[in-house]
């Protein structure tokens, strides 16, 4: 278990540099390495949502994007 697995500490950005609160999941997978039901999940703060999806998403690995529980995302 990571330490971002635990409830106690914040999430933060899986953008290079970012240390924002992250406030969604961009679940991927590649099919070349991963079985179709596996998905492997990168956080984003609303800043870097697009380009990490962007980027996921030119490789054709990007399956879903939810909002994080918790997250002003989900207040709106």
């Amino acid at each position: 278990m990571s330490d971002a697995d635990t409830p106690s500490q914040a999430l933060i950005c899986s953008a290079r540099g970012c240390r924002a609160s992250a406030d969604w999941s961009l679940r991927w997978n590649n099919p070349r390495i991963h079985q179709p039901e596996r998905r492997k999940t990168w956080l984003a703060c609303d800043t870097h949502r697009s380009q990490l999806g962007d980027f996921l998403t030119a490789r054709g690995f990007l399956r879903e994007v939810t909002p994080l529980a918790g997250s002003p995302t989900l207040e709106g």
